[in-house]
């Protein structure tokens, strides 16, 4: 179809578990619909949607991926979507929020042969969450184990009546081949192409579809009075008359339809993507939301408003430059365009604008409401910003659900030349991926994600994309120190070179604060023994002794430092003089006193399965955890909070996994710091 068209417009979000079938039914997708040549393969690496190196590699999506394509539905209208693959791995899952906050419905697919899994779970979640209508797709049938009418009850059992089936496979593994039509009876059997013709039911089949059919009916028109009224009397509803009622349902979430297809054999694909044209709303048909000065507002896809672009994602590409993806919320965008950022302030020239279709740029002459395209070169828009055609306005798109990092690693420049490409190549990495947090512990760059896998991925986008190596560590813990007692010493400092001599002496009295106290100076000095005009400079040297660090090599926190009495001179004596004494008489005071080493402890939330609750317990126990709270969340779920030591966390989010098959929720965050017990595996 012509890419300059204005066809209905659609992004549909491709979402569910890792391995459940997303990116091969975005392959099908394509291919029937003549957007590609031949459909490509995980396995080898030549799908369209996982196009990355490290996706390749791996053989998962590792990133939002788009994919434009055009539809004729059976009716003879054509409509065009963006289909965005959202990777299943729960590393990744900011790829996911993104794909859900451009999404006008999304496609869940679940395995008929593993069903219901974790990644289903937290799918499912996140487009609750997100407010998205859903369709699920039942997708694998053609494969060995393959159980349509199982999955249907498991995702019955773990979501709700909500499910409206509309088809119903014909034969299963190898010999799924046709499916059942719930709305309007009849069979659609497919060819080697992936293209179908209609028979009449099998007779085997017939009952059960006719009881599926009886109950889908009633399910629809309960929710449209006219039908009700119309089918209480004896009078079925004409199938097209069931879907205008069903869409409406999926468009405010109150149904949400099932439907089955093979992506390999291509069974099925074709009425995918006609019910996405049927059932799921259009780009037009509703507001999208974004925050002005703090409140959340909408904006009416109205392609004759103001130009508003949503600029959703940005990815450094080593050919182009950085690629922004946007969608278009209001008005319509031409090439060289000039908007002004509305969250950053910059204006930006939008040099040529194109849809995304994996790894391939196909040119746009516009772009208007409800559409998704990118351009390359933006240099003040980084993802979550908006550009707007008038200035002065100043939003941000509504933000993303927060990923708090649950896993770090420490990054060691190869070379000095990558030292120097280090902290602005990070920058861009963040950029691309705001789950992504850069920090600074004791000189060291520290990358936090959200599991090793990601964190794995950003290093080698680090080498690969920007030219950057590093060595990666586990990250260090921000052990500090305080002074196990209270101490009174001398800090004297004299020396004499023949000119001006440096000379003070300082009288201090350093003792422990409680916990979390952190520094405290008094000045206790009567008389003048030390001028006024040096108190500051004492209160410095005793801070920068502190920070220095104790004898066990770490920061020095929680201290009260008394300034008690002191001499000076009034030729020798100075700020520095004074600052150094000071800073000696500290030092002198932790090694007499001795420290005591304290850990930093973490507050773990973890949602889980109430079943599993006992084993996560047992879990923290053994990691020295403390439970705060237990408590009951709904959907059979468990809360659990506890302090745990960060020295037993550095790869607790692996570990919760494995035990719970990756059906926990963790969210970690600093808490506090308290004294490392004696026989604890923590080091000084």
């Amino acid at each position: 179809m012509n890419p300059a068209s204005t066809p209905t417009h659609r992004t549909i979000a491709l979402v569910g578990g890792a391995g459940s079938g997303k990116t091969t039914l975005l392959e099908a997708l394509l291919l029937r619909a003549g957007a590609i040549p031949r459909a490509g393969s995980v396995e080898q690496g030549s799908t369209t949607g996982d196009h990355e190196p490290e996706e390749i590699a791996r053989g998962m999506t590792l990133g939002l991926s788009l994919a434009h394509v055009g539809w004729a539905t059976p009716d003879g209208v054509e409509h065009a979507m963006t289909l965005a693959d959202a990777p299943g791995h729960p590393d990744f899952v900011g790829g996911l929020d993104t794909a859900l906050a451009i999404a006008d419905a999304a496609l869940l697919t679940v395995s008929a042969v593993d069903g219901v899994t974790a990644g289903t779970r937290n799918a499912w979640a996140a487009v609750r969450a997100a407010a998205v209508p859903l369709i699920v797709v039942i997708t694998q049938e053609d494969k060995a184990r393959a159980d349509f009418r199982r999955v249907l009850a498991e995702l019955r059992e773990a979501f709700g009546e909500r499910l409206v089936a509309l088809e119903l496979p014909l034969g299963e593994e190898h010999d799924f081949t046709a499916l059942a039509d719930v709305l309007s009876e009849h069979a659609l059997v497919y060819d080697e192409a992936g293209r179908h013709h209609d028979e009449p039911l099998p007779a085997g089949a017939e009952a059960e579809e006719h009881r599926l059919h009886v109950e889908v009916t009633e399910e629809i028109v309960s929710h449209d009075d006219e039908l009700l009224e119309a089918y209480l009397d004896g009078r079925e509803p004409a199938a097209s008359d069931l879907e205008r009622t069903l869409a409406r349902e999926v468009a405010t979430g109150a149904a949400i339809p099932v439907v089955v297809c093979s992506a390999l054999t291509g069974a099925g694909v074709d009425r995918i993507a006609d019910l996405v044209c049927a059932l799921a709303p259009a780009a037009t048909a509703h507001d999208s939301r974004i925050v002005m000065g703090g409140t959340e507002v909408a904006v009416a896809p109205n392609p004759d408003g103001e130009t508003v672009l949503h600029v959703f994602r940005t990815v450094a590409d080593p050919f182009v430059g950085q690629v922004s993806m946007f969608k278009v919320l209001s008005g319509v965008v031409h090439p060289s365009d000039r908007l002004v950022n509305a969250t950053t302030g910059a204006e930006e020239r939008l040099h040529g604008l194109f849809r995304l279709r994996g790894a391939e740029h196909l040119p746009a002459d516009a772009l208007r409401a409800g559409e998704v395209g990118a351009v390359a070169k933006l240099t003040g828009s980084p993802s979550g910003t908006l550009l707007w055609s008038r200035a002065g306005v100043r939003a941000e798109p509504a933000p993303l659900p927060h990923r708090e990092p649950v896993f770090a690693m420490s990054l060691t420049p190869v070379s000095q030349s990558d030292d120097e490409k280090l902290m602005t190549s990070l920058g861009r990495i963040v950029a691309e991926d705001p789950t992504l947090v850069i920090d600074r512990t004791g000189g060291a760059a520290i990358l936090r994600g959200l599991g090793d896998t990601h964190i794995a991925v950003a290093v080698e986008r680090l080498a690969r994309v920007f030219g950057v190596h590093v060595t990666t560590s586990p990250a260090p813990i921000a052990y500090r120190e305080t002074i196990a007692g209270r101490t009174e010493v001398e800090g004297r400092l004299k020396k004499q070179s023949g000119g001006h001599g440096q000379f003070a002496v300082v009288q201090l009295r350093v003792s422990p604060l409680p916990l979390g106290g952190g520094f405290e100076f008094v000045d206790s000095v009567v008389g003048g023994a030390v001028p006024r005009s040096y108190i500051p400079a004492v209160e410095k040297g005793a801070r920068d002794a502190l920070a220095a660090g104790g004898p066990q090599g770490h920061p020095v926190v929680d201290v009260r430092v008394e300034l008690v009495d002191g001499k000076s001179h009034s030729v020798d004596s100075s700020d520095m003089a004074f600052r150094t004494a000071a800073s000696i008489g500290v030092k002198a005071a932790l090694a007499e006193a001795g420290t005591v080493l304290l850990e930093p402890v973490s507050l773990v939330t973890v949602a889980v399965p109430s079943e599993l609750q006992g084993t996560v317990l047992t879990d923290l126990s053994g990691r020295r955890g403390r439970v705060v709270a237990t408590d009951v969340v709904g959907d059979g779920r468990a809360r659990i909070v506890a302090n745990v030591p960060e020295a037993e966390l550095d790869r607790y989010v692996l570990d919760l996994r494995s035990i719970t098959a990756g059906q926990a929720e963790l969210m970690m965050s600093p808490d506090h710091y308290a004294r490392v017990p004696k026989g604890s595996n923590a080091t000084a």
